[in-house]
């Protein structure tokens, strides 16, 4: 008898060790830079995901060849957070290119690739690519600025590719900057055709407050223009707390939050009623009480309530979202909202909502 007890119990704990483990998700295998200038270094941003129920922990990245380099997220990936893998390409050689960088990990397999491509060339001609949304007669590379997962006192950067396709000379300015943003443009005067680079600074210590903040600045198209819908930007950026003077036991002891849907799919109610509602439960499974300090919303459309916010250990409560269809279109924010925890894995936890009409 006591053999077989001693058999049941291994079979249990092979079982279980099969199922709990990190998974590794990338949000693409292959990034095409399209045409990018001689000896102009570009940067591939990866997100990674971790679709497991365990820490996804990055163990080293090694790209394929000199000419790149790598950073990473090194703090593990809890279940359902994300991390980054960025790759710098130095565009040091003329004609196309192909290249691959080895990401190592704790998930099974242990090693995958992520991939790159593109031409260097002496000058770019088509910009549709490389700055692929217009405003006005003004081309840039991206149309929202995002700060993921700050830490009091870090001051992250994001660099804005302009392109002047007017027939006079322009001066790349951003309206209405909010206090926390500083911004350096070189140069100063782009002639036609000519590019440069807005360069925006976040200084973490003039954010008011943990979570999200939420704004939008405006690309001017000449002298003396107006903000509108047209030339909008929008910004964002996520101040998380500070879990790093927490002891080994501390951490051992922490409530751990678990929630029953991340990705929420309210397309096919929308297709029928003006509005949409789903549940989601909210589980405490650490060994403390849980906090959910903060619930915030990225778009105009989605609504959320929470039944409870101080969860004991075990205990479980209902976090309601709804969304509005007639708000959908009017802003060109994420359909998300964020939740803000005492759960040191897990400070951060994002809900995505799919609402196609």
């Amino acid at each position: 008898m006591k053999r077989i007890l001693i058999t049941l119990f291994s079979i249990t704990t092979l079982v279980g060790a099969a199922v709990a483990q990190p998974r590794f998700t990338s949000n693409t295998e292959m990034h095409s830079f399209g045409q990018i200038e001689w000896k102009h270094p570009v940067t591939a941003q990866y997100t990674i995901t971790n679709t497991g129920d365990q820490p996804l922990v990055l163990t080293e990245v090694e790209p394929d060849c000199a000419c790149t380099i790598a950073q990473w997220t090194k703090t593990p990936i809890a279940p359902g957070a994300k991390g980054t893998v960025n790759v710098t390409f130095d565009a040091e050689a003329l004609g196309h290119f192909q290249k691959s960088v080895a990401i190592y990990t704790n998930a099974q397999p242990h090693l995958v690739y992520l991939k790159f491509n593109g031409e260097v060339v002496q000058e770019i001609k088509d910009f549709t690519k490389t700055h692929p949304y217009l405003i006005g007669q003004i081309r840039i590379d991206k149309n929202s600025l995002d700060f993921p997962d700050i830490h009091y006192g870090e001051r992250p950067v994001i660099h804005i590719g302009v392109v002047n396709l007017s027939d006079r000379p322009y001066e790349p300015v951003l309206m209405h900057l909010p206090p926390y943003l500083e911004m350096e443009v070189k140069p100063d005067v782009l002639q036609k055709g000519e590019k440069g680079i807005i360069t925006l600074t976040l200084n973490s210590e003039k954010l008011t407050d943990l979570g999200l903040t939420q704004a939008s600045v405006y690309l001017a198209r000449f002298a003396g223009d107006k903000v509108g819908e047209e030339n909008e930007i929008p910004v964002s950026a996520i101040l998380l707390p500070d879990f790093s003077g927490m002891t080994v036991s501390e951490k051992a002891n922490a409530p751990a939050v678990s929630l029953s849907a991340k990705d929420i799919d309210m397309s096919a109610v929308l297709t029928k009623k003006s509005k949409a509602r789903q549940d989601i439960t909210v589980t405490n499974t650490g060994r403390s009480p849980l906090q959910i300090s903060k619930l915030q919303v990225f778009h105009p459309a989605v609504g959320v309530s929470l039944k409870k916010s101080v969860l004991q250990p075990g205990e479980s409560t209902r976090l309601r979202v709804t969304v509005e269809k007639k708000n959908i279109g009017k802003k060109r924010r994420h359909l998300r909202f964020l939740m803000i925890t005492n759960d040191p894995m897990q400070p951060k936890v994002e809900i995505n909502i799919k609402a196609k009409q």
